[in-house]
């Protein structure tokens, strides 16, 4: 049997065969929850806000055409439940939970080099967390989940070139943070 596309599947739970979601679903899963998590979130709520992702989509799902790729699509949906979801946590004055760069990793007795490497990711974590929110995001669905340019357009809502150059301009200022905090 042939692999179906993500984009034939979600054609499919979109003309009423439901069980379809449930292999975007496994297909999707993980590069969900790591772009949660690289957006501040902890691991139990990176989970509840995939969960909520699914849940769009079958809500929504009248509203996919199949014209972009899935992934665009998914990761729109994706952004506007994190921007629901901290919109909610503020609105409830709920302090944000602490993100991955802000915990303490003791650093045990490591070679020098293995400190190194552990002292530039996490100088490089404390630096994504630095940038405004629309600058990490674009880098985490870039470098992270290795969209291309064309899909990050379609999830900001911009040309591929746009696109680009924010990712250029971003990457600027995340080095400028990362030498920042290097020289401290």
């Amino acid at each position: 049997m042939q692999t179906l596309t993500d984009n034939v599947l979600m054609l499919k739970v979109k003309s009423g065969d439901l069980d379809k979601l449930g292999l975007l679903y496994e297909r999707h899963k993980k590069k969900l929850f790591g772009f949660f998590y690289n957006m501040g979130n902890n691991p139990s709520i990176s989970e509840d806000l995939v969960q909520n992702v699914f849940v769009r989509i079958l809500k929504y799902r009248n509203s996919f055409t199949g014209e972009g790729p899935f992934t665009a699509w998914m990761f729109s949906m994706a952004r506007n439940v994190n921007y629901d979801h901290y919109k909610k946590v503020s609105r409830e004055s709920v302090s944000r939970n602490v993100s991955p760069e802000q915990v303490d990793k003791g650093t045990g007795d490591y070679l020098n080099e293995a400190m190194d490497l552990q002292g530039d990711a996490h100088l490089l974590k404390k630096a994504l967390g630095l940038l405004p929110a629309e600058k990490k995001e674009i880098l985490l669905l870039s470098k992270y989940r290795e969209l291309k340019f064309q899909e990050i357009g379609d999830i900001l809502g911009c040309s591929e070139g746009a696109a680009k150059v924010r990712v250029h301009r971003a990457l600027k200022d995340l080095k400028t943070i990362f030498l920042q905090l290097e020289t401290r």
